[in-house]
């Protein structure tokens, strides 16, 4: 009987050459500075540079960071995150003020809040999520609020201690297609997050705030256009209201490789499929990332208060 030898290589895929559409722009070196200084001195971190994001150079140019609390290591091994990895530090006490206060500096408008994945504490760091918002709420009480959160294990109590804090804007990422879970987010799960957003919809509907609920994926890391389309409507399902497509990019040789870009023109039929499902904003495009442009993605799903006169705006993330 013969048997067919099968061989696992240790290579690592090569990249593919990235295509014309992702090419970007750098802005304005003198403001990047500034925002970096900024958030140097206020012993900050943003996930625009922890993930690379691609629209750094242009958000960096108008001002504008995306806070990510509780450090700069996550307990999390997700496939595609360039964060750091391991056993995080206590959390900075002073953080939540610290967040308020650049806030402040930067005269937002609408500004965006995430965080690594502390699995280590209790309440997932929840307490301290709330706190912030209070504080940035306190000190700058015209600012739009977005949270851009983990799933908290699917803790319902420690997502709640987010909601009392009343943030205008509840996002949490699926970040992939249900049949790629196991590869992309071996820490996570695709109907985990769908409940969360679920259950932060079924709140607000009961409080009757103007809060929105948003979700993101990346493309490119071997799903199909119609898996897509059936994460779609799942996120439809739980009332999600705003979601965010955008291409994968691989942020070094130790993280899951791109399987494919996408073509604009896919991204444009993603966006026309989601605005017909019942979304109130789809933001889909290559360069697009979790809170790039939200502040026009907002807008689109009016809040409460209606209204916010315009300053600097806060718009993108990794």
């Amino acid at each position: 009987m013969s048997r067919e030898l099968t061989v696992i290589s240790n290579t690592p895929k090569p990249r593919l050459p990235k295509p014309e559409w992702l090419k970007i722009r750098l802005g304005d070196p003198a403001n990047q500075n500034n925002v970096l200084k900024l958030i140097e001195g206020l012993n900050l971190h943003t996930v625009c540079q922890e993930a690379r994001c691609p629209n750094i150079f242009e958000c960096w140019s108008d001002r504008t960071a995306t806070f990510m609390l509780g450090g700069d290591i996550c307990t999390r091994h997700c496939g595609f995150c360039a964060v750091g990895k391991g056993q995080p530090g206590s959390l900075d006490q002073e953080e939540p003020r610290h967040v308020a206060e650049a806030v402040r500096q930067l005269n937002l408008a609408h500004t965006v809040i995430t965080s690594v994945n502390r699995d280590d504490l209790p309440d997932g760091g929840a307490a301290h999520w709330a706190e912030t918002v209070r504080e940035v709420r306190a000190l700058n009480p015209d600012c739009r609020i977005e949270v851009l959160i983990p799933d908290f294990n699917g803790d319902e109590d420690a997502l709640n201690t987010v909601l009392d804090s009343q943030p205008d804007v509840l996002n949490h990422n699926t970040e992939t297609v249900a049949r790629l879970y196991r590869r992309v987010r071996p820490d996570a799960g695709y109907q985990q997050s769908l409940t969360l957003l679920g259950r932060a919809a079924a709140r607000r509907d009961l409080e009757a705030r103007g809060m929105k609920t948003k979700s993101g994926i990346m493309v490119g890391l071997g799903e199909t256009f119609d898996e897509v389309v059936t994460l779609m409507k799942d996120l439809r399902s739980v009332s999600c209201d705003i979601m965010t497509i955008g291409q994968y990019l691989q942020p070094h040789a130790r993280r899951l490789p791109v399987e494919r870009y996408v073509t604009p023109e896919e991204f444009e039929r993603w966006r026309d499929i989601g605005m017909q499902l019942g979304f109130k904003h789809v933001e889909s495009s290559p360069l697009t990332r979790s809170s790039y442009h939200a502040r026009q993605q907002a807008e689109d799903a009016p809040l409460q208060p209606a209204e916010i006169k315009p300053r600097f705006y806060a718009d993108t993330a990794g």
